[in-house]
């Protein structure tokens, strides 16, 4: 038995927002939820002047494993994940191989509970290797642990085809997360299309490359009735069609990166690789856009798109290295700014890490939540603790980072997996 001794309790599933205590068993989940508790023979974890959020849910990591462990694995993956709050991730199905069989789906899952750290809940492709032709087993999938489908990293370019894997999927209630690219637009470009493209001469991508997708996934959300979620969303034009199809009452959701809210294209000037993504950092409205849209509920919830590379990937020159940037170790500290800024209240920016990801993926019945019953998965926070983040500063084993430089303030102290300490400093 635990109890979690004075913390300040943030916890949106039930509008919680006061000092307490909280009550582990030995099974790992919360017993109690209240003033002075006491059990003898618990051990107290004190957490006097800090606060205690649920643990946080990211619904878009990649961990190269199987297939590239030297850039990630489950294992390290896990790591970052403990490091940044992280106790439920998923991670998207562009392995190598590709994710679209019960084998791998049951290897990533078994790794992972093994190991102990976090929740890993894999998608699966889908399309049979993420060729966008026919769809992927997804049922056998699905019995395997897949949380949903994804081909992120490639667009389902045949409409039929996507029209036909969202009818099939929501037959088991899985998430479809759409990677909206159309990739003959802006064909062969590493930034946005825009100022700092023409002037540093490097090939642009038009926001339309994202806009369009979202606009035939939103149709074919709308005429199937099956649930469509939008990775990664970056592109102004994007939001305000979501936002539309939300008020129509289309069942789509979406999430925004933590680097498309705090980043711009204006970053590209420097040449610096570690801000090479896709999509790519927009222009500074698009940048505001991705705010407002948070603010408002048009984009739902925060994910990282957490995508380590190697040094090796990234110390080319711009057109040649790879995309991506690592995000789970610095999300929160970085998402933080929004209520240090006043922008947002800290309950509804946790809701945004926490409780709405679990909603979209049908678990809030045993994660996002720390009420009675549930499973005791916290993050015990010092809003005062500040570091500058630096390449030895993550647990991940690469280091691109796009945010190496900058001072934070607002960082994780223990994680709590199944009431277990998976991380603490």
């Amino acid at each position: 038995m635990k109890i979690i001794r004075n913390g300040w309790l943030v916890n949106p599933a039930t509008a919680t927002d006061e000092v307490c205590d909280i009550l582990i068993n030995g099974e790992g989940r919360i017993q109690e939820v209240g003033k002075n508790l006491q059990h003898e023979g618990a051990d107290i974890i004190d957490a006097s002047g800090r606060h205690v959020f649920p643990g946080l849910i990211d619904l878009h990591v990649h961990f190269r494993d199987p297939g590239q462990e030297w850039k990630e694995d489950v294992h390290t993956g896990s790591d970052a994940a403990a490091k940044g709050g992280f106790t439920t991730v998923c991670c998207m199905a562009n392995t190598t191989p590709v994710n679209d069989s019960k084998t791998v789906t049951e290897y990533i899952v078994n790794k992972a509970r093994a190991y102990g750290k976090c929740d890993v809940l894999p998608f699966g492709t889908i399309t049979g290797g993420m060729k966008g032709e026919t769809i992927s087993a997804m049922a056998e999938m699905i019995e395997a642990g897949a949380i949903g489908f994804s081909d992120d990293g490639r667009n389902v370019n045949n409409s039929e085809v996507m029209r036909i894997a969202l009818e099939y999927a929501s037959m088991f209630g899985a998430i479809m997360a759409s990677h909206s690219e159309d990739p003959h637009v802006g064909h062969g470009g590493v930034v946005h299309e825009g100022r700092y493209s023409s002037q540093t001469g490097l090939k642009g991508i038009p926001d339309i490359t994202e806009s369009l997708i979202v606009a035939r996934d939103i149709e074919l959300a709308r005429y199937t009735g099956a649930p469509v979620h939008f990775c990664h969303v970056s592109a102004g034009r994007s939001i305000a069609l979501i936002r539309q199809a939300k008020a129509q009452g289309i069942p789509v959701t979406a999430e925004v990166t933590p680097h498309h809210l705090f980043l711009n294209d204006s970053a590209i000037t420097t040449f610096d690789t570690n801000f090479k993504m896709n999509p790519p950092l927009r222009s500074e409205e698009d940048r505001q856009a991705c705010v407002e849209g948070l603010l408002d509920g048009t984009l739902d919830i925060i994910a990282t798109d957490h995508a380590p590379h190697a040094i090796t990937d990234k110390e080319k020159d711009f057109d040649h290295a790879a995309f991506g940037v690592i995000g789970l170790e610095t999300a929160l500290p970085i998402v933080l700014r929004l209520y240090q800024q006043q922008k947002l209240s800290l309950s509804a920016l946790i809701e945004r890490l926490t409780w709405k990801p679990a909603q979209i993926l049908r678990r809030d019945r045993e994660i996002g939540d720390l009420s009675a019953g549930k499973w005791a998965d916290l993050v015990i926070v010092d809003l005062e603790r500040s570091t500058t983040i630096s390449t030895e500063y993550f647990a991940s084993k690469s280091k691109n980072s796009p945010f190496i430089g900058q001072t934070v303030k607002g960082l994780p102290v223990a994680t709590y997996f199944r009431g277990n300490c998976v991380y603490s400093v």
